[in-house]
């Protein structure tokens, strides 16, 4: 037996090593290496030993080895409470992609600061910053910045048209026909995962702050259901995060989630049914709030969206409509929420503090962790790109891989399993995870 053990664990670290120099993981490699040379070497000497070596080793062996079947398959630790959902819609003119881009003079600015005097001194503060993508910003890097740009210019080119025209011939479907058919279309313009929601009152904005339509209006979307997908963002560049290739690489899977979302609303159209796609810049949904609604995944202590199987490793689109589709049901992981109260790396390795490391606070008839958005923002304007260290660093952003799969299913499996999997995560990645070289 120990001799089988001492194989298997010197193949699979081993091979785990190999897994991590692929995904530029050279501290994960090492220890795997070492792990593997360790374990592997500890089993196949106690097993030659004269007795009682032999039988002591074994008997360590199963107890290791029934502890940690015990922890992936029994399902033990506190259960945490559930978020439940917000009571009340949001203006979208008090989110900082909103606030930011005001000009000091214009009708937008006057009107915004007379409704919130209180956000004027710290917002005109970041404006005096450099900005997201300056030549003159900490982290400038005219190759990468460009390419940002050519993304973002794209999606501005784009963005009027989120709607059009609807054909005045309808064609009829029954729902569970039309949901199949939206959902295979995503996939294969290029979304990952997909979903369908009810559209809710929280999940629109009250009041226009950017994109096409009146600063200020009164937001009246109509549409029934929304359909929600993601785009991977490529773990490579993530890694490099806040360097510059991030920003890059999260441009330009904007670019790919406005592709996905106006191809999928006009095919709406053309069929006869309204529809309107949501995209970087033109929004009219809380687009995280409507992706956890729709199955894609719950919201974790940094904001975001945490998938099944790329964590916060991703950019959402949605597409609200009237064609009539089945709902999925909703995100709603208590896993995630309590690997995330225990986790906390996102918070630790926050340049600027701007997530808070403490327990959920309640927030419109729920618990949720309730970041800084300004101090974020203001980060942005400092170094010019959209930093994300902490999607870096969150141990949901491992590639899709059947090694980070197993761990994944760990992790939904029990709070012990947990505990157990955010230490191995500590040990090979680290508490404080490095950075990839740059790469322009």
């Amino acid at each position: 037996m120990l001799l089988v053990v001492g194989s298997g664990a010197l193949v699979g670290l081993a091979a785990f090593g190999v897994l991590s120099l692929g995904e530029g993981e050279r501290r994960a490699a090492r220890v795997a290496f070492i792990l593997a040379a360790v374990v592997s070497g500890a089993c196949f000497l106690a097993a030659v030993l004269p007795p009682p070596a032999p039988l002591v080793a074994t008997v360590v062996v199963l107890v290791v080895l029934i502890t940690a079947v015990f922890l992936f398959f029994v399902p033990m630790g506190g259960v945490p409470a559930a978020g439940g959902r917000p009571s009340r819609r949001v203006d979208e003119r008090d989110i900082m992609f909103a606030r930011g881009p005001l000009v000091p003079g214009s009708p937008e600015y006057e009107a915004y600061y007379a409704m919130r005097p209180e956000n004027r001194a710290g917002d005109d503060l970041s404006r005096s910053l450099p900005g997201l993508l300056a030549a003159d910003a900490e982290l400038a890097e005219p190759l990468a910045f460009a390419a940002a740009d050519a993304c973002f210019d794209l999606t501005e080119a784009v963005r009027e048209q989120v709607d059009g025209e609807v054909a005045k011939e309808c064609v009829e479907r029954t729902p569970e026909e039309w949901t199949s058919a939206l959902k295979h279309l995503a996939r294969s313009f290029g979304a990952l995962d997909v979903g369908v929601t009810e559209l809710a009152p929280y999940h629109v904005y009250s009041h226009v702050g950017r994109g096409t339509g009146t600063y200020g209006e009164e937001i009246r979307l109509d549409h029934p259901w929304a359909l929600a997908f993601s785009v991977e963002m490529d773990h490579r560049r993530v890694s490099f995060a806040p360097e510059a290739p991030v920003v890059e690489e999260s441009a330009r899977q904007y670019v790919e989630s406005a592709k996905v979302a106006l191809l999928l609303a006009n095919w709406i159209r053309r069929l006869g049914h309204p529809a309107r796609a949501h995209i970087d810049g033109n929004y009219r949904v809380i687009v995280p709030l409507v992706a956890r609604d729709a199955g894609l995944g719950e919201i974790g202590r940094m904001g975001l969206l945490m998938t099944p199987r790329l964590g916060p490793r991703v950019r959402l689109g949605v597409v609200t409509t009237s064609m009539p589709l089945v709902a999925d049901p909703p995100g709603d992981d208590l896993s995630v929420i309590d690997f995330c109260s225990v986790c906390r790396k996102c918070a630790t390795n926050c340049p600027v503090a701007a997530i808070p490391a403490g327990d959920r606070t309640a927030v419109d008839e729920g618990l949720r962790w309730a970041i800084e958005p300004e101090t974020c923002h203001r980060y942005w304007q400092v170094i010019g790109t959209d930093c994300a260290t902490c999607v870096r660093v969150c141990p949901y952003s491992h590639p899709d891989s059947p090694a980070h799969n197993l761990v994944r299913r760990a992790i939904r499996s029990s709070g012990a399993s947990r505990r157990a999997m955010l230490w191995l995560d500590d040990l090979f990645y680290g508490r404080f995870p490095a950075r990839g070289p740059k790469c322009w």
